[in-house]
């Protein structure tokens, strides 16, 4: 039997398993709260697996070791020790108070969240709108990345694979949505677990000799590859960009609608604490695989295209079977966090776009159980459009995925996290002055990006835009709160997180 037949039977065995639970997902998903967060019987153990794996993607499986092997320690740093760092901390920080606010409130979605805490409709749909427009970007990420690895191990074209992970993907979602996800993404979960140990056991035998052998090795091929600053590498040569901007941005992660969400899948607040610990210790060993960038540095330099470094260490390190089965885990890790995206974008499109202050409009003459209907129906044609969208962009996509996707979401980041913070931690804050915050936090980011790459055409790591944007943000909402509170500018109505009308 060969390597692309046993592919194939790896791969359907999968996508059998994974379409079974798909099934049993939409045997329990019986309403619109159902489908975006369960019906509130989920245990932290299963909660957690599914947190990591949605945390984790194509980017830390694929993509980001491909910037390990480029830029070597200074890469390591930012994604392995400044990002995993900052995700944790943004976890603890913020997961007990956004359950405890979205419980009270009964919400589904983020920018339902963020209407119900401030009595801002508006605030609303601008994040159920910017939710669905910037996560396309890291949806394209995902898709490549996936096809590159299906290409590589099933023998397909990059078209026929684009198609085969879009097309899957996204039917059985539309089928079982939260439960389908959470099911699935135990699945996921568990063989990227397997597969993460045995990539990290694979290159252990470089450290034969110590650490400092195994640094010696790099350094050999460049010694900037050994330098917690890589002053050749554009995207990690300060200690600002590296290790500053990538906590910051990686706290900030964690305020995207399909990560703080997960919270509410729990039964309750004891749950919590379980779910933190089991969902911070599976990404740890996840954000481990970033070694294999290194690994593949020193083994194979001759790499040329660091999207597919992953992809050829694999296919070179590994038997055959071995790699087979390594690279349709590496699909699964792909596809834990686009369908974990999915379901988040599909809810907010129904519960916030039609359900929201435009379905009042376009839906006034309708019945409460009419309306639901219709946002059920459109959040599937949105989730749709979006698989189209995706495809089209991924069939040319930029060069570096990965840095596409970073603008992309971050701008979202730079956007969610003054008012989630400030939401949870502070009692009164003038609506007007969150969502100016709001505005300001994506727009810094992006102008701040666009002049340093455009403007001046140099190479600029997305993470340090991204924190212009979130502490622009921080910044000025901290300062008209204080401006208020103490008579510099006229009073105005603070959110107490009890806004009438809010949902």
């Amino acid at each position: 039997m060969d390597k692309q037949t046993i592919a194939w039977l790896a791969f359907g065995v999968y996508a059998v398993a994974t379409a079974g639970l798909a099934l049993r997902g939409m045997s329990r998903t019986k309403s619109l709260s159902g489908f975006a967060l369960g019906n509130g019987d989920l245990g932290p153990v299963i909660t957690g697996i599914t947190l990591a794996a949605a945390i984790a993607s194509t980017a830390t499986f694929v993509i980001n070791p491909g910037f390990v092997y480029k830029s070597g320690l200074a890469a390591l740093l930012h994604f392995g020790v400044a990002s995993f760092s900052g995700v944790v901390v943004g976890l603890v920080l913020f997961s007990k108070g956004f359950r405890r606010l979205g419980m009270e409130g009964r919400v589904l979605t983020l920018p339902q969240w963020v209407g119900a805490r401030y009595g801002h409709s508006a605030m609303r749909t601008y994040f159920a709108v910017l939710n669905l427009v910037l996560s396309i970007a890291f949806v394209v990420l995902i898709v490549k990345g996936s096809a590159l690895v299906m290409q590589h191990t099933l023998g397909t074209t990059y078209v026929v694979s684009l198609v085969i992970i879009v097309g899957f993907v996204f039917s059985y979602i539309l089928m079982g949505g939260t439960y389908a996800h959470v099911y699935t993404n135990a699945l996921q979960g568990a063989l990227m677990v397997a597969v993460a140990i045995l990539i990290v056991g694979s290159g252990l035998s470089l450290f034969s000799d110590g650490v400092g052998a195994f640094f010696s090795q790099l350094a050999a091929q460049d010694p900037n590859l050994v330098k917690p600053l890589n002053p050749e590498a554009p995207l990690f040569d300060s200690a600002w960009g590296v290790l500053v901007c990538g906590f910051v941005v990686g706290v900030g992660l964690v305020a995207q609608p399909h990560i703080l969400t997960k919270s509410m899948y729990l039964r309750s607040d004891r749950d919590v604490n379980r779910y933190l610990i089991i969902a911070s210790s599976v990404w740890l060993i996840f954000t481990m695989i970033l070694m294999a960038g290194m690994y593949a540095r020193i083994r194979y330099p001759d790499i040329v295209r660091q999207d597919e470094v992953m992809a050829i260490y694999l296919a070179r390190s590994f038997s055959p079977i071995t790699g087979v089965l390594i690279s349709v885990a590496l699909l699964a890790a792909g596809m834990s966090t686009l369908d974990g995206i999915l379901v988040s974008a599909s809810t907010i499109a129904a519960n916030d776009v039609f359900l929201g202050a435009l379905g009042q409009r376009l839906l006034g003459d309708k019945t409460e159980e009419e309306r639901h209907a219709v946002a059920l129906k459109a959040s599937r044609y949105i989730i749709v459009a979006m698989g189209v969208v995706s495809f089209v962009v991924a069939l040319d996509p930029p060069k570096l995925v990965g840095i596409f996707a970073q603008v992309g979401i971050y701008g979202l980041v730079a956007a969610s996290l003054a008012p989630i913070a400030g939401g949870i931690f502070v009692k009164e804050l003038a609506s007007r002055d969150v969502f100016l915050a709001a505005l300001v936090g994506p727009l810094v980011h992006f102008a701040h990006y666009g002049v340093v790459v455009w403007g001046q055409g140099k190479v600029l790591n997305p993470a340090i835009s991204a924190t212009s944007g979130i502490l622009s943000a921080l910044g000025l909402l901290t300062v008209l709160t204080l401006a208020r509170r103490y008579g510099a500018l006229s009073p105005a109505r603070a959110a107490t997180g009890d806004a009438p009308g809010a949902r």
